[in-house]
């Protein structure tokens, strides 16, 4: 199993140790526009092979894509990470030129691979990748709500003041600040709701906090986060590659599921060896689908930026 992640940065770097660290691919490629930086980080990451017991070869290239030639998963980091006070729309003019010219040359060295989208703004670029490429829907990701979720699940153990092993909880919608839809009524803790450990006030706190949950990674990083980020996609490509069928929400694009159509926004898939095996359409109260059409108008007004 060979993987590619395009884009040598924090994301991306942090991607390819934790797929590293799992020990299920032969071969990682990092690639960077940057002369040298992939080959460092990847010859960094290796001098932990014998201390980390993983057998994953990583390899760095300066933007030689015949290098990713043949991989079965690619990762796109590229771009420009969100700055303290930046929206996601406003990188949609540099990131789209950037992500469009990526996933061509990824998709001419490996025609067959599937391809997670990470760069932001998340959902408009992982639609920008399904324009630009012409792939089956299944094989086109937006890792967003794999990583919003987590979020969510890191709120939840906090206000429970329980280990995050003993909670669920599912996050869908656009992956933005505004966008985002916590699915409060629908999270668990050892399949109890809730709702019935905390109250009205704390489950607001809970939404309000994941849905700003980057901008205040931001805030205190001063760039965007990369630890979570870079686990979330290892999630999903271990998913993928061990064919797994494991349900992550991610950026999918939809053809009248939930409603909707022409756009890609988070919703549950079931994730195997052929990328999306599944969309999971689930049973929203009325104001979490009216919080999901208002995301999903959003999404499309970004969208619309690059039509």
């Amino acid at each position: 199993m060979k993987i590619t992640v395009v884009g040598a940065g924090a994301v991306g770097a942090s991607c390819a140790e934790y797929i590293a660290l799992k020990n299920f691919a032969s071969e990682v490629v990092i690639l960077d526009i940057k002369d040298g930086f992939a080959e460092g980080k990847a010859m960094d990451l290796m001098q932990t092979a014998s201390l980390n017991n993983f057998d994953t070869k990583i390899i760095g290239t300066t933007n030689d894509y015949s290098k990713t030639s043949a991989s079965d998963i690619c990762v796109i980091t590229s771009g420009i990470p969100r700055k303290p006070g930046m929206t996601r729309e406003e990188l949609i003019g540099i990131n789209a030129k950037i992500v469009s010219e990526v996933s061509s040359s990824l998709i001419r060295f490996s025609p067959n691979t599937i391809l997670i989208v990470v760069s932001n703004p998340m959902d408009s670029m992982t639609y920008l990748v399904h324009k630009k490429t012409g792939l089956s829907k299944n094989r086109i990701i937006g890792m967003g709500g794999a990583l919003d979720s987590a979020r969510f699940k890191y709120r939840i153990a906090e206000a429970l003041n329980c280990p995050i092993s003993d909670v669920d909880g599912i996050v869908i919608g656009g992956h933005s600040d505004k966008g985002m839809v916590p699915l409060v009524s629908k999270a668990t803790r050892n399949s109890i709701r809730i709702s019935n450990f905390l109250s009205d006030e704390i489950l607001e706190n809970i939404k309000q906090e994941t849905k700003i949950g980057g901008a205040t990674l931001t805030k205190l990083l001063g760039t965007s986060a990369w630890y979570a980020p870079g686990a979330a996609v290892s999630s999903i490509v271990q998913s993928i590659a061990c064919n797994q069928h494991k349900m992550f929400p991610c950026s999918a694009l939809l053809n009248d599921e939930y409603g909707l159509s022409d756009l890609c926004i988070g919703v549950p898939v079931i994730l195997g060896k052929n990328g999306i095996e599944k969309i999971i359409e689930l049973e929203l109260d009325d104001s979490e689908y009216e919080h999901l059409k208002q995301s999903a108008e959003s999404v499309k007004k970004t969208n619309n930026l690059i039509d």
